[in-house]
């Protein structure tokens, strides 16, 4: 027995040992020049020199030379690993994220508001487009004629609506072209509108046939986790798409070129400042959320939408910015930041067509009626679907000018600037993508504001941390909607 007056054996101080292995555990910071940010800016300043020296070496479309045609390549390549996980990102990330809805309470009212939300700010965003398109008038003064075998032409809700119809299981399509030397080549292309719609059918019919479809269920979360993991390979190399995609535009189109429309992209960019400036921090503001915090949360996706022009292949990143820097739960997340990476386009689907609908109007001399403003608003906010957040808004563009009756003529005169423009459009585009869920988060008081008021850390380089916290999220009960 030990006495009590027995004076305690004293404990070995061994803390400054322990604290030293502790620090000598923690991952130690990477060199700047290794980390995401730091790798797109110094691929902007390659990819825009490479440009114009190509151009300087007298590339053009016409004449290309080997490294005009080498940026077009490593361009080209880019956005076609991108592309290719369109189809299945797109299917299992709707599938799974319905089905996770059933771990949500009142998910039908957080479904409603996020729809509602989304088709707000698609609203705001055209009003400020037709705004900045009448007030800057892009298109004014060039003395240009409408085509003489112009006539109005009109595409009724019917055929849109035909156009939701999926002509087979997933809306795949091939093209076949035959070459001069007689060799027939095979293009695959999809409809990502109509997988959208085949992807809602089975994910609601998964949740209405209950435990006997969970086996479908666990599958497709375990395809969508490979998918992602794949996906965030292929957006590592966004640095590489990056050189390929700036210097090819610089180079195919050089500055002489772009300059005739630099007050079309001069518009198009006071727009999207509009929105990402001041619509989103001031609903930020009104839900009581730190503007300085949304900025600093959403960033790592505004930089990789703007590289990459594509929603979907930005989509992995404006998630684990919804989730690990706004404080979004992770069901409610993977709900809301996959639709809208389909479906909530404020820069391509809303401010873009209204202003180039404007530009076109106004460069063939067309007088627009209070109709066609109407119309045009209408299909930007109801059609918004039809970009399908794969790169570029062609589609919505099409839909816009053939429903306000202008010429479809005018389209190849913005080609020559859409790589630019792109690169604005899907930035602001995920910016609002990420910023919609928090909001109705906040509205719903299930939103960890501790995690959206904390510091930031650089979501690009601590993947595990990531994983480690969402699997701890998933152990948290079903997220309560009061």
């Amino acid at each position: 027995m030990t006495s009590q007056n027995a004076s305690p054996t004293p404990p070995r101080s061994d803390a400054p040992e322990q604290a030293a292995a502790r620090a000598s555990d923690r991952p130690r910071p990477s060199a700047w020049y290794t980390r995401f940010g730091p790798q797109i800016l110094i691929a902007l300043v390659v990819g825009l020199a490479l440009g114009l020296l190509a151009r300087a070496t007298g590339h053009t479309e016409d004449t290309p030379t080997w490294l005009g045609e080498g940026l077009a390549t490593l361009g080209s390549s880019y956005i076609s690993l991108l592309r290719a996980t369109v189809v299945p990102l797109v299917f299992f990330a709707v599938v799974a994220s319905i089905a996770n809805l059933a771990q949500v309470t009142n998910a039908a009212r957080l479904a409603a508001k996020t729809l509602l939300w989304f088709a707000l700010t698609s609203l705001v965003s055209v009003l400020i487009g037709v705004a900045v398109g009448a007030v800057v008038q892009p298109g004014v003064g060039t003395g240009q004629q409408a085509p003489t075998d112009y006539t109005a032409r009109e595409v009724g809700w019917l055929d849109f609506l035909k156009g939701l119809i999926p002509a087979n299981f997933l809306g795949l399509e091939a093209s076949a072209s035959v070459a001069e030397s007689g060799a027939v080549s095979v293009s695959p292309d999809f409809n990502v509108l109509q997988v959208l719609v085949v992807s809602i059918a089975v994910g609601v019919a998964a949740l209405k046939v209950g435990a006997k479809a969970e086996p479908f269920l666990s599958f497709s979360r375990s395809v969508l986790a490979v998918i992602q993991k794949v996906l965030w390979w292929i957006i590592r190399l966004a640095p590489l798409g990056t050189v390929g995609l700036l210097g090819n535009a610089v180079a195919s189109y050089g500055w002489t070129t772009m300059g005739t429309l630099v007050k079309f992209v001069v518009a198009i960019y006071l727009g999207l400042a509009l929105v990402l400036f001041v619509l989103y921090p001031a609903l930020a503001k009104l839900h009581g959320l730190s503007v300085r915090q949304y900025f600093s949360g959403v960033w790592p996706a505004v930089q990789l939408g703007f590289v990459s022009r594509s929603s979907i292949g930005t989509l992995p990143v404006t998630q684990r910015v919804a989730e690990r820097n706004f404080g979004v739960p992770t069901g409610y997340a993977s709900f809301a930041v996959p639709l809208g990476a389909t479906t909530k386009m404020d820069g391509c689907a809303s401010i873009y067509p209204a202003i180039a609908a404007l530009f076109v109007a106004q460069f063939f001399g067309i007088d627009l009626s209070l109709g066609q403003y109407a119309l045009i608003v209408l299909v930007s906010v109801l059609g918004s679907a039809a970009t399908a957040g794969t790169t570029g808004a062609t589609v919505m563009l099409t839909l816009t000018l053939s429903t306000a009756g202008l010429p479809l003529e005018g389209m190849a005169l913005l080609l020559a600037v859409d790589p630019i423009v792109d690169m604005g459009r899907t930035a602001t585009n995920v910016a609002g993508q990420a910023l919609i869920p928090a909001l109705v988060a906040k509205q719903e008081h299930i939103l960890d504001l501790d995690r959206y008021n904390a510091e930031r850390a650089d979501i690009m380089e601590d993947e595990e941390e990531i994983v480690d916290a969402r699997r701890h999220d998933d152990t948290r009960s079903p997220v309560s909607a009061r």
